[in-house]
């Protein structure tokens, strides 16, 4: 129990009550925020308005047509969140401390990754991890980041440098771009194609959001090219490759996605570029200080053993020293 400045008695705040709050004040919507914790509607409310009395303060205004938080609410929500994330590290250091790779692992991945990484990771998970229980979430970049942050995600497996605070890299390899085009452009098929010629082409990229639409920009800016190449975008690669094969112009493709995006079409062309070729590199990203990092460390080593069969560059440099036998 606590005492109020008035001296009334309040009961202290339950983790279910502060649970509710910050799903509130992230969705500002009561349904959406039940949704997302796995609540009923009328216990979130009813969480919300205990921890209202508890504190002695309004937290949300409730409107007809939409929720707001009060200034207070503003206030508290930051606060709330913090001691939400203490509770979740609290869990995964006496997790961790119980038994490595056991337990739920919750791993985000983006999309242009998840396709052609995944089968590599669980069947490596499978083998020597039987005991861990693998979680996997497909986002993109900003949301993953997100759910890293406040704790609704363990690891990332993504293309960085991210440039986030409180985020640590952990790399395990660099691939190299190639350029897919339809059966009758000049450059399919080539090699050593300079990245001057990207000033000249039609791009088709991704849609905003998509981390490779903003690595395929910034090629063509150190290429020379001052305009972003944006006439067609697609949600995901296997479309955009779909419309390359269509004539509709040519695209840029990592070369962990060339095999199974391009088998479904024999209508395309793949060019290599000349040394060295545009590339990016793909790490797993945790919390800085996480309680399960030395984990992760002994799982990126075992990963970059693994990636040796795809077309890669493995980081033989590992910045933590871990070898992949130490897992």
């Amino acid at each position: 129990m606590t005492v109020g400045n008035a001296g009334k008695r309040r009961p202290l705040p339950s983790l279910s009550q502060l649970r509710a709050f910050a799903a509130v004040a992230e969705h500002l919507h009561f349904r959406d925020a039940a949704a997302a914790i796995g609540m009923s509607q009328p216990a979130l409310s009813g969480a919300v308005s205990a921890l209202e009395d508890s504190l002695g303060v309004t937290l949300v205004e409730r409107t007809t047509r939409r929720v707001l938080l009060s200034p207070a609410g503003e206030r508290l929500a930051v606060r709330t969140r913090a001691v939400l994330a203490e509770v979740g590290a609290l869990m995964e250091e006496a997790e961790a401390v119980r038994a490595p790779f056991t337990g739920a692992l919750r791993l985000g991945v983006i999309p242009t990754v998840a396709p052609y990484l995944l089968p590599t990771v669980l069947r490596l998970v499978h083998d020597r991890y039987p005991a861990l229980d693998l979680q996997v979430h497909e986002e993109q970049t900003a949301s993953l980041l997100d759910g890293l942050a406040a704790g609704r995600l363990d690891l990332l497996l993504l293309a960085v440098p991210v440039g986030m605070p409180g985020v640590t890299e952990i790399p395990l390899f660099d691939e190299d771009f190639v350029l897919v085009t339809p059966l009758d452009h000049p450059l399919g098929g080539r090699a050593g194609i300079p990245r001057e010629a990207l000033k000249e082409l039609n791009l088709l990229l991704l849609d905003e959001g998509h981390c490779l639409r903003d690595q395929a920009l910034e090629i063509c800016r150190e290429a020379g090219r001052e305009d972003a190449p944006v006439t067609t975008t697609a949600a995901g690669l296997s479309t955009l490759v779909q419309l390359v094969a269509g004539g509709l112009g040519c695209t840029l493709l990592p070369r962990t996605a060339l095999k199974v995006e391009t088998s479904r079409s024999n209508q395309l062309l793949t060019g290599s570029f000349a040394h060295p070729a545009p590339s990016r590199r793909i790490a797993l990203a945790i919390r800085t200080g996480a309680a399960r990092a030395a984990e992760y460390r002994q799982l990126a080593a075992a990963l970059r053993s693994a990636l040796r069969v795809l077309p890669v560059r493995v980081i033989e440099d590992d910045p933590y020293g871990q070898s992949p036998d130490a897992a």
